[in-house]
């Protein structure tokens, strides 16, 4: 069996605290159009006009939001849409509202990024084709440049923002973390993901299936205190591996290094140097 995941490997939903449920929710339909899905328990769902989960809240309240220069641990989460018209339509739907934003071309993407009332930082964007990525020495390449915004509003045409549209997914998760071998040692010869780049300083990024990042690592805020049960941020992200078998192995290679394993339901959870904790589901 591979050591490194499956091309079908996927990202599921974050579960995030949050101080008030109910105001993280209300920014989350109002700015991101997500749609109230219900909630369980103590989490409340909000996912894409087709009903597919993106986001789960939990409420404690008290908790500090997340300082400007950030906490090792979550740095955003990534929501992918599926044009690059939609994130066209959701530009003009920021303007409209007055939503501040940041912005930036990766070269393999474009994204929007938009900080939530705790103080996460969530980013929305779209691919650009694959035969368009850039490569170096079998790095892909990425960038920091300009948005095109007036070319993003040409392709949003004359339609509208309606929402979250079905198809958006979670695209990537990105985190601050103190040591970048550390972090290898756990997300690609445990969880198996493989190196997409190591081209950009200070980071890596790790992808299944050639993806240019499922989940990016860096050392920028090394100097941060670790995010604690006291602040707003991650809970848990989700990775979904179908195989039962390519759970299993992911379980052992993880046992092998000596971390800890919980299960929950269906669910197998492992946590990180810095505390961040990764659901590996089948679904």
């Amino acid at each position: 069996m591979s050591t490194q995941l499956p091309a079908d490997s996927s990202l599921g939903p974050v579960r995030l605290r949050v101080a008030d449920r109910a105001r993280a929710g209300a920014w989350l339909e109002r700015v991101l159009g997500l749609r109230a899905l219900g909630s369980e328990s103590e989490l409340s769902r909000y996912g894409a006009a087709n009903g597919d989960a993106l986001v789960a809240l939990r409420e404690q309240s008290g908790l500090r939001r997340v300082p400007p220069r950030g906490l090792l641990g979550l740095y955003h989460y990534a929501i992918l849409l599926p044009t690059r018209a939609d994130l066209g339509r959701l530009l003009v739907h920021l303007d409209a509202i007055g939503e501040r934003y940041g912005a930036s071309d990766h070269l393999f993407s474009e994204a929007i990024y938009l900080t939530d009332p705790d103080g996460i930082t969530v980013e929305v964007y779209a691919d650009r084709p694959r035969e368009r990525w850039v490569y170096s020495d079998g790095n892909i390449v990425g960038t920091l440049d300009p948005l095109d915004a007036d070319g993003l509003e040409r392709a949003a045409g004359d339609s509208r923002w309606l929402g979250m549209p079905a198809g958006a997914r979670m695209g990537h998760v990105h985190f601050y973390i103190g040591d970048l071998a550390v972090a290898e040692r756990f997300y690609l010869r445990g969880l198996g993901f493989a190196a997409s780049t190591r081209l950009i300083p200070g980071a890596l990024f790790v992808a299944a299936g050639g993806y240019h990042h499922h989940v990016g690592l860096n050392v920028w805020a090394a100097q941060q205190p670790i995010s604690s049960a006291a602040d707003s941020g991650l809970d848990a992200w989700s990775l979904v591996i179908p195989s039962t078998q390519e759970r299993a192995a992911v379980a052992a290679r993880l046992s092998e290094q000596g971390v800890a394993l919980e299960r929950v339901g269906s669910a197998t959870l492992a946590r990180d140097a810095w505390g961040i904790t990764v659901r590996i589901t089948p679904e």
